[in-house]
């Protein structure tokens, strides 16, 4: 018999790709994930938009970037998503609208 040494890898099952849409709170944004869903009487695809509260230790998310997410852990009573990685910066830092 032989015994594996290394331990099992994690694999990041359930990620989604959404903007950030508020950076205000500390350590938290607010992320966008558009997606489109079949109407199940007409058949037309309608666009819909969720929002997920995500953990982001180090502020590094702004306005307007584009980020990967995954589930997690609950860490508070609304925020049970991390951030993976940044994908793509926004084009130029926007303001906030108050």
């Amino acid at each position: 018999m032989t015994e594996q040494t290394s331990t099992p890898r994690r694999t990041l099952t359930g990620t989604k790709i959404g903007v950030v849409v508020s950076d205000k709170r500390d350590k938290t944004c607010t992320v966008a994930v558009d997606y489109q869903q079949k109407h199940p009487k007409y058949g037309k695809y309608l666009h819909r938009q969720a929002k997920f509260q995500v953990d982001d230790p180090e502020n590094q998310c702004v306005l307007g970037d584009r980020v990967e997410i995954t589930g997690c852990r609950p860490i508070s009573k609304t925020k049970s998503w991390r951030l993976v990685k940044v994908v793509e910066k926004a084009p130029a830092p926007l303001e906030h609208h108050e």
